[in-house]
């Protein structure tokens, strides 16, 4: 990775963290500090003008205690094996956590899909598929799309599959297009269970939505959709970002011409509108707002960074946005922290929609998609939050908590075999 900080590291910080205010011993889960199983590829791609390239490629599965594994898939050049590990581990938590029937994983090439034609990257996702394939299936392992992917290479994932099985296999990934078993509602999932939870807790706060500044950084498919969704609500989103530049603007940009014009150039940079100015992305995470909702990559908020956060709240839309010394930082400056595993589980919520849509072959609409959602976004947040009051924890602690009794009890009356 480009930064100094494990990922992994991260996790098991606040997995002890959460087994220690649990009163448990280390015998009781000191697997679960383990990946269950790990694999790494080598993936030979023809590109456009006759070379061969080799591209490195995993998929790792933290645990499958509560059911098939589950977790996205990752195109970026400076993925590395313990990044992909820590993040097949946050979704274990993330789905104990909204208490989905699923265990973690993540797969992950190291590639910058921008550079590749739409020839190489279907060659490159077909010959991945074909390099995990012992690990995939409805009942084993169903990944879904991450950074860099998206749902045209699911459909390439689910044909490769299926073509291998003689049959199509619709519940092989989720995240699909709509036409071959994807699920409606599966692509703002995950901005959506954050826009969720950032009006519980503002609610719980006292914090008046209407009236709140709101930053955001990152505008992909959860920053993006989670700045829509509250600009559709008629909330002030003052700041967005991408990896190229953010934007400003103190009296609330306007978000669905934002959006457009990201569509159409792929970048934010170069917009352009009465008030709003380009600031950097780093100015963004310290801006004066009542929420901060950090939806880039990991390691953000750094301790560096956190000494200069004026925000009240901060949801992480991203996965392991905060470091572990920010986290300490920002809990003496009273900034609550909704955390990556429950904020940003919209996602897999949904994608277990689709999974039961495509096992059952019945599909449901938008709106009870939608209304699920939100059903089991709210109770989450309320087992977490009460955990937080009552043993007086961070609500990462407490998130951590609630994952990990609810994973260890499946342990417990699994056993262990032999």
């Amino acid at each position: 990775m480009t930064n100094q900080y494990d990922p992994y590291e991260q996790m098991l910080s606040a997995l002890d963290m959460a087994a220690e205010n649990l009163g448990l011993a280390m015998n009781e889960y000191t697997t679960l500090r383990h990946t269950e199983r790990e694999l790494s590829v080598s993936i030979p791609t023809e590109m456009d003008d006759g070379r061969t390239e080799v591209f490195t490629g995993y998929r790792i599965q933290h645990s499958s205690l509560r059911g098939p594994c589950k977790g996205g898939i990752r195109f970026h050049p400076n993925v590395d094996i313990n990044e992909v590990r820590a993040l097949a581990a946050w979704m274990t938590w993330k789905c104990a956590v909204v208490n989905i029937p699923y265990g973690g994983a993540k797969g992950a090439i190291q590639v910058d899909p921008a550079k590749l034609s739409s020839q190489e990257l279907g060659r490159l996702t077909r010959r991945y598929t074909a390099a995990i394939l012992p690990l995939l299936g409805p009942e084993k392992d169903i990944p879904a799309p991450d950074i860099g992917t998206d749902a045209r290479v699911m459909g390439w994932i689910m044909d490769t599959y299926s073509t291998f099985m003689g049959y199509s296999v619709p519940g092989v990934v989720t995240g699909k297009p709509i036409e071959i078993g994807g699920s409606l509602g599966r692509k703002e999932a995950t901005g959506r269970g954050v826009v969720i939870v950032t009006d519980e807790i503002a609610h719980r706060m006292g914090i008046p939505m209407q009236k709140a500044k709101i930053a955001v950084q990152g505008f992909g498919n959860v920053g993006g959709a989670a700045a829509k969704i509250f600009y559709d609500k008629g909330y002030t989103v003052i700041a967005v970002s991408d990896v190229n530049t953010a934007l400003y603007c103190e009296n609330g940009l306007n978000i669905e011409e934002i959006t457009g014009y990201s569509k159409q150039n792929h970048t934010l940079k170069g917009y352009a509108a009465k008030g709003v100015s380009e600031i950097e992305n780093e100015q963004l995470l310290t801006l004066d707002v009542d929420i901060l909702v950090p939806a880039a990559i990991e390691n953000q908020i750094t301790g560096k960074v956190a000494e200069n956060i004026r925000a009240k709240v901060i949801v992480e839309g991203a996965n392991g946005p905060t470091t572990a010394q920010a986290d300490d930082i920002l809990s003496k400056k009273k900034i609550i922290i909704v955390p990556d595993i429950l904020a940003n589980a919209g996602g897999v919520v949904v994608s277990y929609f689709e999974w039961v849509q495509n096992l059952q072959a019945i599909f449901w609409d938008v709106h009870e998609i939608n209304s699920l959602l939100k059903k089991i976004m709210l109770r989450s947040f309320e087992d977490v939050y009460s955990l937080t009051r009552e043993k007086k924890v961070s609500m990462r602690v407490a998130a951590y908590m609630v994952a990990l009794d609810r994973v260890v009890k499946a342990k417990q009356i699994r056993g262990m075999f032999p």
